[in-house]
């Protein structure tokens, strides 16, 4: 069975001429299935299992696999702008409170990009203030862009108070529910006093940051779930699994991978920005905060700005990206949701580029995350491939998830190989053909046994 999300890649290889002619594969995506002769002169059918697909895609990335509860952990942008966060602490005065964004991002630890090589930290005003650049550029190009940071340095986010947030007349997030579906408020899920805890922690930054308040009628009521995380952390969720039920689907295409990935790649300088916490920069239209709710074991509370795990947050926030740098993507710039590729061929245009792209940020009130940014390096990972100034390179991180798998020892297994295999289909030339015997096993008539062959 073939991934999902990998599909797009089998299907570009195999609808060349020369490659169906060989091959007589037929691929339909819309029905997630894949027709070819078998070796008997049948008509063989691969459908997709959705969950295996997923598995599949997420071991090829080795990522943590995303739950059916959607994260939307303490976040960034506050609604209030340039209202500085107050901690309320219980038998104290109130005192002055600044909510570390470190704390507040859900994507911290599941980078989509990554650079490909050392990084050494450039200071921005002090020693808690840095982000990272390569190692690879010369002195003077590494003063050059140094000094283009610090005069940005506005732009970058380390507390709330920082995040002033995009205004509403920009764009907003509304939720379009069908007109038949019906409030649900979920039944309450306990927590044990550990999860308690780290759950009341969280809420209190959400409202520091001001992300969140209290509710007090609502309709629609969601959970929250902890979910440990690979540092054995806990990580706040909230189940919005009925409400996005009740929305229709937003058709706002995001960017087609490959385009991006060819496009980013054969440049010789590029910067990785993520736009921090952008889910969190966007206000929720104020007739749908309420349908946010979820509930805690101390109160009821619902998002002034967009949280993660909404239906269509991503396509809202692709949308914003595309109507900011929609006169250098393609160009100087590649975008996925709230990853920024800025790729130029030599460090003067970059530097050029860098302040184009800062002046478009600042215009629409964009913040950076200075932690998961890269300046000036040569390469590095983005959208699961590897990018050089020599073009688009097979990821070492699939590659080497293949070659220490075990012999396949059920059916299961195989589909897991055919997964991470079709990831890396475009490095590995007639895939199908190689693959035609294992394909071969997810018959059900046939018998399992894995061979030499």
């Amino acid at each position: 069975m073939i991934p999902v999300g990998q599909l797009q890649y089998l299907v570009q290889y195999l609808t060349k001429s020369s490659i169906y002619q060989q091959t007589k594969v037929i691929v339909s995506t819309p029905h997630l299935a894949m027709k070819f002769p078998s070796v008997n002169g049948d008509i063989a059918t691969t459908h997709v299992d959705q969950k295996i697909a997923r598995e599949c895609y997420v071991a090829s990335l080795k990522v943590e696999p995303t739950r059916r509860l959607y994260t939307t952990t303490t976040d960034r942008s506050p609604n209030r702008r340039g209202r500085s966060p107050e901690r309320r602490s219980r038998g104290r005065a109130s005192r002055r409170h600044l909510v570390a964004l470190v704390d507040l991002d859900p994507q911290l630890n599941d980078p989509r990009m990554e650079a490909g090589e050392d990084l050494q930290p450039i200071f921005l005003r002090d020693k808690d203030r840095k982000t990272h650049m390569g190692i690879s550029l010369k002195q003077d190009d590494r003063e050059a862009i140094g000094k283009t940071l610090i005069k940005n340095v506005d732009l970058f986010a380390w507390t709330a108070t920082d995040m002033p947030g995009v205004k509403s007349d920009v764009i907003i997030h509304r939720l379009s529910i069908y007109k038949e579906a019906k409030p649900i408020a979920q039944k309450k899920r306990k927590l044990d006093e550990d999860r308690r805890k780290v759950a009341r922690e969280e809420t209190d930054k959400l409202v520091q940051a001001r992300f969140i308040q209290k509710a007090h009628y609502t309709t629609w009521l969601a959970n929250v779930v902890m979910i440990k995380k690979a540092n054995d952390k806990w990580q706040m969720c909230v189940d919005y699994t009925d409400l996005n039920k009740a929305c229709p689907k937003d058709s706002y295409l995001l960017p087609t991978i490959d385009r991006l990935v060819e496009g980013a790649a054969g440049h010789q300088i590029l910067s990785f920005l993520d736009a921090y916490s952008g889910y969190n920069q966007i206000q929720m239209h104020h007739r749908d905060r309420e349908k946010t709710t979820f509930r805690t074991d101390f109160d009821n509370f619902f998002y002034e700005v967009m949280p993660f795990g909404l239906k269509n947050a991503e396509a809202t926030y692709q949308r914003l990206m595309d109507y900011v740098f929609h006169d250098m993507i393609g160009w100087n710039v590649e975008v996925y949701v709230d990853d920024i590729v800025v790729k130029s061929d030599s460090c003067e245009q970059h530097i050029s580029d860098l302040k184009e792209v800062f002046q478009a940020l600042r215009k629409y009130r964009m913040h950076l995350n200075p932690e998961k940014c890269a300046f000036g390096v040569e390469g590095g990972k983005f959208l699961g491939f590897m990018l050089t100034h020599r073009g688009i390179e097979a990821n070492p991180e699939k590659c080497k998830a293949i070659t220490e798998m075990r012999s396949p020892s059920g059916l299961k297994e195989i589909q897991r190989l055919i997964g991470r295999l079709t990831s890396l289909s475009r490095f590995v030339p007639k895939l199908t053909e190689r693959t035609r015997p294992i394909i071969k096993l997810l018959k059900k008539t046939t018998k399992f046994e894995w061979t030499d062959e």
